[in-house]
């Protein structure tokens, strides 16, 4: 599962006093945005023997959602500007609640997934005509790992 660096940083940060939460924000940028796992991972054991002693609580905040932080590295580099963030989903889940929160009934099981396949369908036509920021249009690796798993065949 992949967690949001921004929202790991957050998490963190709630944790800190104001007067240190410069030092440990640039800590746990170079952490999210280091130039490979390895590093990401030295720069996180770094951080957690820093600041230990004096923020235990950030640090095991940090070291239970390093992985899932992490999680884009598994793909090639070039496709990370697009993996690290969760935007994209958190965007459409919340269009999902947008679209059903004012139903007060839906007429079936099927009936709801008719609907969030439309949004989600909808959502997608949006997103291949108005690139957001740097995403890429083609994912190379994750376009060989969701092809046949979530097309229909008929």
């Amino acid at each position: 599962m992949q967690r949001c660096p921004v929202h790991v940083a957050r998490n963190v940060l709630a944790k800190v006093p104001q007067k240190l939460k410069q030092k440990v924000a640039d800590n746990l940028r170079s952490i999210c945005y280091a130039s490979r796992r390895e590093k990401a991972l030295a720069f996180s054991t770094r951080f957690s023997e820093q600041w230990q002693k004096e923020l235990p609580s950030a640090v095991k905040c940090l070291q239970n959602s390093r992985d899932s932080c992490l999680t884009f590295c598994a793909f090639p580099e070039e496709e990370w500007i697009s993996l690290r963030t969760t935007n994209v989903i958190e965007r459409l889940n919340k269009e999902f609640r947008r679209r059903t929160k004012p139903m007060e009934i839906v007429a079936g099981e099927h009936a709801c997934y008719t609907l969030l396949a439309f949004i989600s369908i909808k959502m997608e036509i949006y997103w291949r005509s108005n690139p957001v920021g740097k995403v890429r249009f083609n994912l190379p690796s994750l376009r060989k790992l969701i092809e046949g798993n979530f097309t229909q065949e008929s």
